[in-house]
């Protein structure tokens, strides 16, 4: 059988990629992770690993602030809809699967037009642009939350689960602590925050002097925050206890996750999945444009798992002082129950080898 699978939220689609690799996959995505910026795309680096056919889709995206890439992006819709069109009918896919986020659509639009049956996952607790429009063309949606259901036609919808990597489920044992020192990780997820990357160039010297830090900084050409962060490394006083890279893949952030005691983070709702999954307390500072991560990171605060922030709110000095706070209380941000679906990956590939016999 052969799938293409569309990039987007790309957590679950690994996870679904995994589940489905005994068949034929295309991967169709991002090559890059921003516009106008070199860096190569975590799922394109993850894709390639897994020795999938990769297919790099030029379209455009709705930026969330306006820059000089903006409207030579929204020109780029047209080509990616020919693009998806032509690779669609080379290909020959007996499904098409979508993930979320602005590259699927010319490709749904192109799977509409050829009669290829098409599935689509929604990672939200309210779905998302993206897949309000790709439901419409949809034989059936998967959802990971109630509180999304209401957005799709009744009869489309899957109650699935948000897919966990395997590396996520295998780090769910925590490992015995080895040293009294607690360790911090902080990302912004595959892409990086400049903001968080600030907050630790400010607050450096303070943290590195009593925890042990593992940063992951993205790898954005336009801040240098890697380069920077690295070199500030060389001044610190106890330097072995603040580790700083790019990118982590999935083996190396399982492995992290297991032993840190604290993750700070961005709210994309891949991340809450895990950290509610691992039962990880944390400290969450949600993106500043639109209402998604907002919602996600009110969410975990209410199931008791974290500490929530606005960046605005924000400085060095306060910065350190949550992480104190919620390190000096630990064992109070735990969750209580099981929230999360069990073998959502495995119920979403039941979907769509359903779907691509019908």
């Amino acid at each position: 059988m052969k799938i293409v699978v569309i990039g987007g939220h790309i957590t679950p689609a690994l996870a679904v990629v995994e589940k489905l690799k005994e068949h034929e996959i295309l991967f169709i995505g991002r090559k890059h992770a921003l516009e106008g910026d070199g860096a190569l795309s975590f799922e394109y680096q993850e894709i390639q690993k897994l020795g999938i056919k990769f297919k790099s889709l030029i379209t455009g995206r709705l930026q969330r602030k306006f820059t000089i890439h903006t409207i030579p992006s929204l020109l780029k819709f047209p080509i990616g809809f020919f693009q998806s069109f032509f690779i669609l009918r080379s290909f020959k896919p007996d499904v098409v699967v979508g993930f979320g986020g602005y590259v699927q659509l010319p490709v749904i639009f192109s799977a509409a037009i050829l009669r290829i049956p098409i599935v689509i996952h929604e990672q939200t607790l309210t779905a998302g642009l993206s897949n309000k429009i790709a439901s419409f063309f949809a034989s059936k949606v998967c959802i990971s939350w109630r509180t999304s259901e209401n957005s799709f036609p009744k009869e489309k919808i899957v109650l699935t689960g948000n897919p966990i990597r395997k590396e996520i489920i295998q780090a769910r044992i925590n490992e015995p602590k080895k040293s009294s020192t607690y360790i911090i990780y902080i990302t912004g997820g595959s892409l990086g925050s400049h903001t968080i990357n600030e907050l630790v160039e400010g607050s450096l010297h303070r943290l590195a002097k009593n925890f042990r830090i593992i940063h992951q900084t993205g790898d954005t050409k336009e801040f240098k925050d890697f380069e920077r962060l690295s070199f500030l490394r060389e001044d610190l006083e106890n330097k072995n206890h603040y580790f700083v890279k790019k990118f982590l893949n999935a083996t190396e952030v399982g492995e992290v996750l297991r032993k840190v005691d604290l993750v700070v983070s961005r709210a994309g709702i891949n991340t809450i999945t895990e950290l509610i999954y691992l039962n990880k307390p944390c400290f969450l500072i949600p993106l500043p444009q639109g209402k998604e991560q907002k919602i996600n990171a009110e969410f975990v605060k209410k199931v008791g798992l974290a500490k929530v922030h606005q960046e605005k709110d924000l400085n060095p000095t306060i910065f350190v002082d949550v992480i104190k706070s919620i390190l000096a209380n630990l064992n109070s941000y735990r969750v209580s129950e099981d929230l999360l679906l069990q073998n959502p990956e495995e119920k979403i590939g039941e979907v769509v080898l359903n779907v691509s016999q019908t």
